[in-house]
């Protein structure tokens, strides 16, 4: 724990959010940083989670405990919805209380004797649930890169993918990977995903890969991971239906453990998976679960597709304000996220003037990795109006 540099990132914005609030306690604060969504979850979903709410109250609508690996019909929902024709397994699929918590229970099967390669700049989590693990050394930087870790630099001059050419990949055992990248926004294409596909399974690496955004992509990009050929032998995915349908506060997620998927001696991950389940959880909330299978269904789809259309329209608008500053921007297609480069700038000093000088909250790039310095992240979660009034005020500032 002494090894973590500071507290969590989104919690130290938390803390600095709280302290503007009291110095300007009469200031209209905009919040574009931490994901948390802000639409209303559609009715088609939250009714039937109301009805089995209510029926809980019955002696004929009672249930107790769940299946640890989640309800056998959401479980085949999402195989046969989210990874259509990919020949997923309902019994591949293991429901969870979201994306993050899977996270740390793939670290925990993991243990702490591997190393671990993650995109820079990507999601804090998988380093600091690697170093919680004991998965790392000691910090051998003033950067805060780690003893056992990759940082596979993704950054505009190569296109936010890594040049697997110049990793260590022989010696790295895990790879964390997000696409839609969080917080850059770039979507793996095909053939980068077959890059990383081909090299795991050349090195006889475990791809971890995190798809919690893959509902964003508006182009030809892979949402799963699964699309490749061969990445059932090499890959976990988990995902979550937070940002999918707006569960953050509701829980909800899922992780996929192929069958085929084996340790080096032939053993297969999936039987470990379970015995983790089983040992460190007591399955999702029937509530949750019965509004993931709303979500699934034809119309619930339809209706979570109108609230991500919300706050994909939103990310264009901040990109394009940004863009009219003259400042470069990336994301904002395939993603909730902009990710916007101050050259020469620390990024948490633009965080602190932005802040200081708009009321608006946004996330500095550092907190991603070394390679996020100089740049911060601006998410598209809010009203239509909060996001123009922000592109107003950080017009005043920066134009």
């Amino acid at each position: 724990m002494e090894k973590l540099r500071n507290g969590y990132l989104f919690p130290e914005i938390g803390m600095r959010q709280q302290a503007h609030m009291e110095k300007y306690p009469d200031a209209s604060i905009i919040s574009l940083g931490i994901g948390d969504t802000t639409e209303p979850i559609p009715r088609i979903i939250t009714s039937p989670m109301a009805q089995h709410s209510h029926a809980l109250s019955t002696r004929e609508g009672y249930r107790g405990y769940g299946a640890e690996q989640g309800n056998k019909t959401l479980r085949k929902a999402i195989s046969e919805t989210i990874y259509k024709d990919m020949g997923i397994k309902d019994t591949e699929v293991f429901v969870s209380d979201g994306a993050q918590c899977d996270i740390s229970r793939i670290q925990l099967l993991l243990g702490s004797d591997v190393t671990i390669a993650v995109q820079d700049p990507t999601f804090p989590a998988y380093v600091d649930s690697g170093i919680i693990m004991g998965q790392t050394g000691d910090c051998i930087s003033a950067t805060g890169k780690y003893a056992g870790i990759e940082y596979m630099k993704c950054g505009p001059e190569n296109l936010f993918f890594p040049d697997l050419t110049s990793c260590t990949f022989p010696t790295t055992d895990v790879i964390f990977f997000c696409s839609p990248n969080n917080p850059t926004g770039h979507a793996a294409s095909r053939q980068q995903l077959q890059q990383l596909v081909e090299i795991a399974r050349r090195n006889g690496s475990l791809i971890v890969y995190d798809s919690a955004y893959a509902a964003y992509i508006s182009d030809d990009s892979p949402r799963s991971i699964y699309e490749i050929p061969g990445a059932k032998q090499v890959a976990i995915e988990i995902s979550s239906f937070s940002k999918l349908a707006g569960f953050t506060g509701v829980r909800l997620g899922w992780t996929v453990v192929p069958h085929e998927l084996t340790y080096s001696s032939g053993f297969p991950v999936h039987k470990d998976f379970d015995r983790i389940i089983c040992t460190c959880f007591n399955g999702a909330s029937s509530i949750a679960q019965v509004g993931g299978l709303a979500c699934l269904s034809e119309q619930g789809r339809r209706a979570i597709e109108e609230v991500i259309a919300v706050y994909k329209d939103n990310a264009a608008t901040l990109a394009e304000a940004f863009a009219g500053l003259g400042l470069e921007v990336y994301g904002g297609t395939n993603s909730p996220y902009v990710w916007v480069h101050f050259p020469g700038r620390r990024s948490w000093d633009v965080f602190n003037e932005i802040l200081e000088k708009t009321h608006v909250i946004t996330v500095p790039g550092c907190g991603f990795g070394p390679g996020g310095e100089g740049f911060i992240r601006v998410g598209a979660f809010s009203t239509k109006e909060r996001i123009r009034e922000a592109c107003c005020r950080l017009r005043r500032l920066f134009g």
